[in-house]
């Protein structure tokens, strides 16, 4: 067991060291995972036993569904193997081993599922299916059976070593319906009986694999500013921008922004390439890098303050157009505070289609109309 664990913490080492990338690259709205690996269980409060022996071991299986970046739900099936040793008459210093195989459906809410390191809070409730043997109560027969409900509270650990791939460190509290699973009957005052029902706890090591995501996480994109970005895009953007016809030739996007961006000392400020698709308030990857270098401009003038302003292409009505171009404006804003500018500073405006940038009607026309400015103040 100890070059097993040996074994174990090297590969996690190793693995880790590699984990040199933005968690929120990996991070889904939503995904499927299976997960394996080793557990180590021990008693906490069983009767007139002792634990003195070293013999504990065992392993699990788990499928898990996140339903979004803070919520999940798995089903885990596990093995485990544990021993005690009796303090009691007739059988004082003999062993009883006990083999449990438990299926549990938990609850998993992870507290900052943006981060590399993601801690998370374990719940559920599951059975327990058990075998002591040597078992003193005659209650218990030798090599009896028993099935019996348990509570699960615990908390964990998901650590990103690749895009689909996490190890997970777990440990699990686990609260039975009675007080025989180390094969001596006592009292019990069911599955919230306290001290007079047995409990046990579980320490995790695995992997878990995400087999299917869905949509990149938009929080994590918000929270990190780090996105796939289609550099064409925003070079045809600029272009648009410019009324002058000019040379551009940039290998990185932040080149791009610092060429063409304007500083925040005059009263208008666009931000070339903040644009969003018809109907949607939603930013667009391309936005993230523009916006941050926005973030790092205002946090180097302090004394500025800006009214975030959104525009609207010439579809649809004044009503609506006034309401989406103010939930644009608000985007960008909920992006810029998280980027550390103080919300005071912060204005949200809404222009729906009344100041539109260019009049023609069409495709390409109407995507640039749909931008952010700013207004220094």
């Amino acid at each position: 067991m100890k070059k097993l664990s040996t074994i174990i913490v090297l590969t996690t080492t190793l693995l880790l060291m590699g984990n040199v990338f933005a968690q929120s690259r990996y991070v889904a709205e939503d995904a499927w995972g299976f997960g394996f690996g080793f557990t180590y269980p021990r008693y906490i409060s069983i009767n007139n036993a002792v634990v003195q022996s070293s013999s504990f071991y065992g392993g699990h299986l788990s499928i898990q569904r996140n339903f979004s970046e803070h919520i999940g739900i798995r089903l885990k099936a596990a093995y485990n193997h544990v021993e005690a040793t009796y303090q009691v008459a007739p059988k004082v210093g003999e062993f009883v081993t006990n083999d449990m195989i438990t299926g549990d459906v938990d609850l998993l809410y992870y507290f900052v599922p943006c981060e590399p390191w993601s801690p998370y809070l374990v719940i559920g409730s599951g059975v327990n299916y058990h075998e002591p043997e040597n078992a003193l109560s005659p209650l218990i027969a030798d090599e009896g059976t028993n099935l019996v409900a348990q509570l699960n509270v615990g908390a964990g650990m998901e650590i990103t070593i690749g895009y689909d791939w996490r190890v997970k460190l777990e440990v699990v509290y686990h609260s039975m319906w009675n007080s025989k699973i180390d094969g001596n009957f006592g009292s019990s005052n069911g599955l919230f009986g306290g001290t007079a029902n047995d409990t046990w706890v579980n320490a995790d090591v695995g992997i878990l694999y995400y087999f299917s995501k869905g949509e990149p996480s938009k929080i994590c994109q918000l929270y990190t500013g780090i996105a796939e970005v289609d550099y064409d895009k925003i070079e045809d953007i600029v272009r648009r921008y410019q009324t002058d016809p000019t040379e551009i030739d940039y290998n990185r996007i932040e080149d791009i922004v610092k060429r063409y961006s304007q500083r925040p000392v005059k009263d208008k400020w666009t931000l070339v390439g903040v644009n969003f698709d018809f109907n949607k308030a939603t930013l667009r990857p391309e936005a993230f890098p523009i916006l941050s270098n926005a973030a790092e401009i205002l946090l180097t003038y302090t004394d500025v303050s800006v009214d975030i302003v959104g525009h609207t292409d010439q579809v649809g009505s004044d009503r609506y157009n006034d309401k989406i171009s103010l939930q644009r404006a608000e985007s960008v804003k909920k992006y810029l505070i998280a980027k550390g500018v103080d919300a005071n500073r912060l204005n949200t405006v809404g222009k729906g289609k009344r100041e539109l940038l260019f009049n023609e009607n069409d495709p390409t026309s109407r995507f640039y109309n749909r931008r952010i400015e700013f207004r220094v103040k």
